[in-house]
């Protein structure tokens, strides 16, 4: 089937025995046994799944080309359970400008010992074959890499990675499926917070951990069952309406976020557009290598006068609005260090843009008024 019918009908499967044709909520916490004392279902108490999660699961696994699918109460949630499944003191090699939550994370988890800490430049490879240099146990990717839209090629880095005994998982937050696949490309795992592009309306946090391998996703099961992590029932539920229409807005911002940056990039208040669809971007093969649906909604501005007069733009957008997330329907602006703080390495002078489903015109002329404003 055509990817856009896969995602449209891939959850009607999971419909009520009614006939409806939208998947039901199924919110009990506790399920029956028999009168052989054996379970009626799959399940015994929510904390390890329920029926509606399975659904999505089940859909997430097909969409993506996996043995199997997780969803967490949070992108965070699903990081943290994919990184306690490894080894102590395992080694673990990211890139040094990712998305922020995850990289303190990680270097919580190194300050503690739990694993031992290797950052690379993203630009090229050849920072990821120094940093596995001796071995490796798990590679986290990001790509496109978040603020910088710079893009990662997957299927080499899977060939080091392997070569150098470790498993290679992709965030794919910002590349959904119906533009890039990870695991067809020789990852180990798929990652998104599934609060972005896959649920696409901001009102869902959640997170999904993808494998090749059954047995690996049965071991982050149990973690997720250890710590609760669980996304809820209603949650999913949201999640799965969202899903239904992903192939068609990703596609709508794709069109929109290209022609802001387009039309951004000779402006005199810009000194640079960052986005994966530019041929000004060095990784550009990259992304229209791997990103064969759209290179996304996913923008930043560098602003010439500075941060003050970046911050200054933000604050003065009336179509983008001043928040922090990415992947909904509305448009919006963050001036990004202020919002990773004091510690930062993002460019001071960087604003990160979401493209939501608004008129592209209308998005231009906003940005163009905000701009003009601190001229």
């Amino acid at each position: 089937m055509d990817f856009d019918t896969l995602i449209s009908e891939a959850l009607t499967a999971v419909g009520p025995p009614s006939g409806g044709v939208v998947p039901a909520i199924e919110p009990a916490t506790t399920f029956l046994r028999d009168d052989a004392y054996e379970l009626v279902g799959r399940h015994s108490y929510r904390r390890s799944g329920s029926p509606t999660v399975d659904g999505v699961e089940e859909a997430l696994t097909t969409i993506e080309g996996g043995a199997g699918a997780l969803l967490f109460g949070s992108g965070m949630a699903a990081f943290s359970a994919l990184l306690d499944s490894l080894p102590v003191g395992a080694a673990v090699a990211a890139p040094r400008v990712m998305y922020h939550g995850g990289l303190d994370l990680l270097l919580r988890l190194h300050e503690r010992g739990a694993i031992r800490l290797r950052l690379f430049e993203a630009l090229d490879v050849s920072g990821l074959a120094a940093a596995v240099e001796g071995g490796v146990d798990l590679v986290w990717l990001e790509t496109p890499v978040n603020p910088l839209w710079t893009s990662i090629d997957i299927e080499a880095s899977a060939s080091i990675t392997h070569g150098a005994g470790g498993l290679i998982a992709v965030d794919s937050t910002v590349a959904p499926p119906v533009t890039t696949q990870p695991l067809s490309l020789g990852a180990d795992f798929v990652f998104h917070s599934a609060t972005k592009y896959l649920n696409g309306h901001s009102d869902v946090t959640a997170g999904l951990v993808v494998g090749s391998d059954r047995d690996r996703i049965d071991a982050i099961s149990e973690r997720r069952t250890e710590l609760g992590s669980v996304l809820s029932p209603f949650d999913a539920w949201l999640l799965a309406r969202g899903l239904r229409t992903l192939a068609v807005r990703y596609r709508r911002a794709s069109e929109s976020a290209a022609m802001v940056a387009t039309a951004l990039e000779p402006h005199p208040a810009v000194e640079r557009v960052l986005y994966p669809g530019l041929g000004s971007m060095e990784t550009h093969d990259v992304a229209t290598t791997q990103m064969t649906g759209g290179f996304g909604g996913m923008l930043s501005l560098l602003i010439v006068a500075g941060a003050d007069a970046a911050k200054a733009v933000a604050t003065r957008t009336k179509v983008f609005k001043p928040a922090t997330s990415l992947g909904g329907t509305e448009s919006l602006i963050e001036h990004r260090a202020s919002i990773e703080g004091p510690a930062s390495i993002v460019p001071a002078n960087l604003l990160r843009l979401s493209v939501g489903l608004e008129d592209p015109d209308d998005l231009v002329a906003d940005l163009e008024q905000a701009l003009q404003a601190i001229s």
